[in-house]
């Protein structure tokens, strides 16, 4: 059974809700065509802890880590945090600009926070990542395109090149879109008709092509 979509007001009932104040309208809310994939770890490669969840809800106490130093004044957001365990957590609705991508451009279209949606994975360029946020990062990825109008899935670093490098060199985007491909097969029986916009979806690097 996949998981549910999103509601009408763009939160996903299968994630952990925090509420950030580091967002705003979308510049128009029926453009949401593209998912951006990131890493965080605070500090880095500690796992965990509080601290990414205080970050993007404003919260950080700057003075608990000496490397917190360069993030005091910092406002960001993402709209979706993946844990080691494949817990999901939630900050900003999907309907809303979340503040992830900074400058980035993608396919000649600049400010990508307008018409995207950004999944922070917990870890780091050189940790790799867990089956678990593999699965959970595959089933919200179905979840979102049943409710949005996704066509492109990016990682910071192809969006942001030369600035970002993340989720960087030991993301698994085969297993990733494999995880994708066998809940989107296993929809397809309790959901034909939603099948064919959902298998559309174009990755990062090209690696796998839906049937």
């Amino acid at each position: 059974m996949s998981a549910p979509p999103p509601g009408a007001d763009g939160w996903w009932p299968q994630a952990i809700r925090y509420d950030s104040p580091h967002a705003d309208d979308r510049p128009d809310p029926a453009d949401i065509t593209l998912l951006v994939v990131h890493n965080i770890s605070l500090p880095g490669g500690s796992y965990g802890g509080p601290h990414v969840s205080d970050l993007f809800t404003g919260r950080l106490d700057y003075n608990t880590d000496p490397s917190f130093a360069d993030l005091r004044g910092l406002k960001v957001s993402s709209h979706f945090f993946i844990r080691r365990d494949g817990r999901v957590m939630q900050y900003v609705s999907a309907n809303d600009r979340a503040w992830h991508a900074g400058l980035s451009v993608f396919r000649g279209r600049e400010k990508c926070n307008d018409y995207s949606i950004g999944v922070e994975l917990e870890g780091t360029d050189d940790s790799g990542f867990e089956p678990a946020q593999y699965e959970a990062l595959a089933a919200l990825t179905l979840a979102l395109q049943s409710r949005y109008p996704l066509t492109d899935v990016q990682g910071h670093e192809h969006i942001a090149p030369g600035r970002k490098t993340d989720p960087g060199p030991l993301f698994d985007w085969e297993f990733y879109q494999k995880s994708w491909q066998t809940l989107l097969n296993q929809k397809a029986l309790d959901e034909p008709a939603l099948v064919g916009a959902s298998a559309g979806l174009r990755f990062a690097k090209g690696l796998l092509q839906s049937q």
